[in-house]
């Protein structure tokens, strides 16, 4: 794989191109490619059209899917045209409703020939052509507005009166492809990065400038061979095992954009130079939302992301079952698509049902990348028992300061939860280095870690999985986080267990402080809660888990509020459940979270060292 990539990176890039309305070829890599005469070209091709249309005369499940989008489309044939409206940081936003009404507005009039939804689409591409800009400065709105109005210029391209075809190209052009042709010759900004501005805002670069190959070829031979040159650099983040180091909300984000990009680049020239086909975890990548999801529906979350982030719809799932031939990733959207409305991108990307088919993701899994993840589970039914927890680094996009932090289900409900990101716009929110770490969301004593005499996990520092036993009755994880904690601690691991048949969790902390000192060991939770020393009962609608302290001996738990000031999130009916300590070296913190089940709960574990856990 390295070579590959050293041989795409280091090799001569050489493009054939001919004039307007002649065959685009490009050679990348040692890959010639041809671009597809006319229009559409973007992923919905008329091929790709009649195909969908061929299937939907009996398949019930693509009607339901097509009709979903029908209803949500004419709710924004109404709408007026978008405006040009900035937040305090971007216009995002903007973009972003572009690209739904675009490619929902275009897709219904394509179905149905219905003149309602190709006029709604054409007074909003007429409107964000005729902004002052699309915001260079945040570039994401830039990459986000050009694919909106790249699909609109191809999917309408046959409706469109020369006029209109005329502003739309230009817009492409002038307000995205040399804005960023400009950052390219620069060789700095999301060229450079390796998280999520990468795959969008390549990938929207790469879409705009194959809408308008044909009459304007230099765009595709000038953004093409870059764009697949800086990419590598976020799509190796997914190696090994397919993780998104920023957290489940930018994995559909990036996975979405990098789905975009390539299937562009495969309708409109065969082939997208292997970039699919490239990256181990890449290929790996729709396993992180199956594994990584609760029986309660939540994901498990980390970095910056809602708090209790449900798995939403994930379109980029049907393209990857596609891609990769893997239905465990289709038929896991199919199985969420029966309780909520498909998406525009579910038709896009349609792939049928199979048969009988059983997904093999197991109970247990660890996942590994910069980040790393583990999660255990009871079962998949929604009462399931559910523990998922991470380890890695600070050196990413969107970090907290929370390695070693785990969220819990069972009985349907979240138990234990990451209180999510707070407000990006609160003043320096992105100030890796200093501000951040003055709110209360990114810090570590917002998560379920210990915090040792007040003091946040330390920046600069890595957290790994040293011990792994899954797939048996009783699973393990044990997490090495000295890093994390070394300005007050010379060592500090954390070891989490499924006990009791799978009935409970047993999560045991195992430190050495380098002297005297102060420990809050605690979990967030918005259950209500009542202690009893070392005995608290937790309850969410009648639900009940509880928690028992089994070491040390004659510890408590006190309950603190987690309530902030404004202009911070103000955690409303969220508390830490703590165990407070003082004037310790060497201990161990052992709790035992127990779901009450129908037919009882489990009251006790075996509390052994973690070096013996076996």
């Amino acid at each position: 794989m390295k070579k590959s990539i050293l041989l795409l990176l280091a090799g001569v890039w050489s493009l054939a191109l001919f004039g307007a309305g002649r065959p685009l070829n490009l050679t990348i890599g040692g890959e010639r490619a041809v671009l597809a005469e006319g229009h559409p070209r973007l992923i919905l091709t008329d091929a790709r059209m009649a195909e969908l249309r061929a299937r939907h005369t009996t398949d019930t499940l693509l009607q339901r899917y097509v009709n979903d989008v029908l209803r949500a489309t004419d709710t924004m044939v109404s709408l007026k045209p978008l405006e040009r409206i900035m937040t305090t940081r971007d216009m995002l936003r903007v973009s972003r409703d572009a690209l739904a009404r675009i490619y929902n507005l275009a897709f219904a009039w394509r179905w149905t020939g219905d003149e309602r939804y190709a006029e709604a689409a054409e007074a909003n591409l007429a409107a964000v052509c005729r902004f002052v800009d699309w915001d260079p400065h945040h570039f994401l709105d830039v990459a986000e507005m050009t694919h909106a109005v790249a699909i609109g210029y191809d999917w309408l391209y046959d409706r469109l009166d020369d006029r209109m075809r005329e502003l739309l190209r230009r817009a492409i052009i002038e307000k995205g492809l040399e804005e960023g042709l400009k950052v390219y010759r620069a060789k700095s900004g999301f060229h450079k990065r390796v998280n999520n501005w990468n795959q969008v805002c390549n990938s929207g670069l790469i879409i705009g400038a194959l809408a308008v190959a044909d009459t304007d070829p230099d765009y595709a031979r000038r953004i093409l061979p870059t764009a697949l040159e800086s990419m590598p650099r976020a799509m190796t983040a997914f190696d090994p095992d397919g993780v998104c180091v920023e957290g489940p909300s930018y994995w559909h984000y990036a996975v979405r954009y990098c789905a975009y990009g390539f299937a562009s680049m495969r309708s409109a020239l065969g082939t997208d130079f292997g970039m699919s086909e490239r990256f181990e975890g890449f290929r790996k990548t729709g396993y992180f939302p199956i594994t990584m999801t609760g029986p309660a529906e939540y994901m498990l979350a980390f970095s910056d992301c809602r708090m209790k982030v449900r798995r939403a719809c994930l379109p980029p799932m049907f393209w990857l079952a596609t891609r990769y031939d893997n239905p465990d990733f289709s038929e896991s959207e199919h199985d969420l698509l029966r309780h909520m409305p498909a998406q525009v991108y579910h038709v896009m990307y349609y792939t049928p049902r199979v048969a009988g088919w059983r997904a093999k993701a197991s109970l247990d899994k660890y996942l590994r990348s910069k980040v790393e993840v583990a999660c255990m589970r009871s079962g998949w039914e929604r009462e399931a028992l559910f523990v998922g927890m991470k380890a890695g680094t600070t050196d990413v996009s969107h970090v907290h300061l929370d390695m070693g932090n785990f969220e819990l289900d069972a009985l349907g409900e979240r138990w234990l939860l990451d209180l999510g990101s707070d407000k990006y716009e609160l003043p320096g929110f992105f100030d890796f280095k200093k501000q951040r770490w003055d709110y209360y969301r990114c810090v570590t004593r917002s998560h379920n870690l210990p915090v040792f005499d007040g003091r946040e996990q330390c920046l600069d520092s890595k957290a790994r999985f040293e011990r792994v036993s899954l797939d048996t009755e009783a699973p393990f994880v044990v997490a090495n986080l000295n890093e994390p904690y070394r300005d007050r601690c010379a060592a500090v691991t954390r070891g989490i267990r499924l006990v009791g048949g799978r009935k409970a969790v047993l999560v045991q902390d195992e430190f050495e402080m380098r002297a005297p000192g102060e420990v809050n060991w605690g979990v967030m939770t918005d259950a209500a809660i009542e202690t009893e020393g070392g005995t608290a009962r937790l309850t969410i609608g009648g639900r009940r888990l509880t928690a028992r302290i089994l070491a040390p001996a004659g510890a408590s738990f006190v309950v603190e509020s987690a309530r902030q000031a404004p202009p911070q999130a103000e955690n409303a009916g969220i508390n830490r459940l703590t165990i407070r300590l003082k004037g310790q070296t060497r201990q161990r913190i052992a709790v035992l979270f127990s779901p009450v089940w129908d037919e009882g709960e489990t009251t006790s574990a075996e509390v052994l060292p973690l070096a013996e856990w076996k």
